[in-house]
């Protein structure tokens, strides 16, 4: 593979942003929801860089209510799909990048290597606009950028450090390499409001659980979650929150009805991303899949206990010593696939047996329940 042009390579002496007053910026990540939390430190690094910046950060609109009480950043915008028909795609999209060019930004940043944040960091005017190499990007897209950051994720490398390289390669650090996202006391009450609406009063500890993902083959079988469930119900008695998108309400339901004995509520669907950041920060410990819960949840200072197969436990578990991965010991993970062969189903989540789960998280429930008062 051709690596990056010598002229658009940043040398850490002679970065782009040396001499260059920077007073509005443009932050793109278009990622999913999971993607837009592991570029915090990204946020962060362009704040402490430029602390009287006017920092705007452009994300698809799903993930738009992570940014509701960020405080680092001046404005957010959300990127919606374009309405179909010609007359008014066009419309649309002139109005779109009309509003982004009055911002009158010096410098955009594109987080990722499709073309969509391209054209958006080209039309937002920026004499400035960096982003990764991209090993497709050899027609336009990497052209339409001033500088570029190397491509390939390091062995063992965080995505969140990824991400944060493309900035530090240009000699933007940052004290907050960790994605840490700031919970108000007003979200806190809307989130104690609704656990009090479903049976669990204000300082009641319990449990969140997500096995649900936008991607099947990251998913545990219904019997094994429903096993998980039981087994947690039988050895500490505590109440247990299924979270997860609207899409996944009635599968959360139909677990919630599998499992009478347990005290199960189901909130999937339930919460704004700022609320569902707040549940978790009222709760004692998060169990999930490789999924955006799992990433939001150690970004508001839960404990979590991750669950993998085919994804990369180096580049997307979170880090640190509250948190715990479980995985299949099987020689071919992780394989990155979509399922086994690219069949959407993984043996390796298949095949994973609640004794193999419950042998890592027992600990970790032990050990929130010893840090309950009384």
């Amino acid at each position: 593979m051709p690596a990056p042009a010598a002229s658009k390579r940043m040398k850490p002496s002679e970065h782009p942003l040396g001499h260059t007053a920077i007073h509005r910026i443009l932050l793109i990540q278009l990622g999913d929801i999971g993607d837009v939390v592991l570029s915090f430190p990204c946020i962060q690094a362009l704040r402490e860089n430029f602390p009287a910046a006017r920092i705007v950060v452009a994300v698809r609109e799903k993930a738009g209510g992570l940014l509701e009480e960020c405080p680092w950043i001046s404005e957010s915008i959300s990127v919606g799909h374009p309405p179909k028909g010609i007359l008014a795609w066009f419309n649309y999209q002139f109005e779109f990048f009309s509003r982004l060019r009055r911002h009158r930004f010096d410098l955009a940043v594109d987080l990722r290597t499709g073309t969509r944040g391209a054209v958006m960091a080209l039309l937002s005017g920026a004499p400035l606009r960096i982003s990764r190499f991209a090993y497709d990007g050899g027609l336009w897209r990497n052209r339409v950028f001033t500088h570029l950051a190397a491509p390939d994720l390091q062995p063992g490398q965080a995505i969140s450090d990824y991400y944060l390289k493309i900035l530090t390669e240009s000699g933007l650090h940052t004290r907050h390499a960790v994605p840490k996202i700031a919970v108000s006391s007003r979200k806190l009450a809307t989130a104690g409001e609704l656990l009090r609406q479903h049976g669990l009063p204000r300082g009641q500890p319990f449990i969140v659980l997500q096995p649900f993902s936008l991607w099947h083959y990251k998913e545990l079988p219904p019997t094994t979650v429903t096993a998980l469930i039981r087994a947690i119900e039988r050895d500490f008695h505590l109440p247990m929150v299924l979270a997860g998108g609207p899409e996944d309400r009635s599968r959360a339901e139909a677990l919630r009805h599998a499992c009478p004995e347990a005290r199960l509520v189901n909130l999937a669907g339930k919460t704004t991303l700022s609320d569902y950041a707040a549940l978790l920060k009222m709760s004692g410990l998060f169990i999930g899949i490789d999924s955006a819960g799992l990433h939001l949840a150690a970004a508001v200072g839960v404990p979590t206990v991750g669950i993998f197969g085919p994804s990369s436990m180096d580049a997307w578990a979170p880090r640190g010593k509250q948190h715990v991965v479980v995985h299949k010991d099987m020689d071919c993970i992780p394989c990155s696939q979509k399922g086994c062969n690219s069949s959407g189903i993984s043996r390796c989540m298949e095949e994973l047996s609640v004794g193999e789960i419950t042998t890592r998280v027992w600990p970790h429930i032990e050990k929130f329940i010893s840090g309950l008062p009384g």
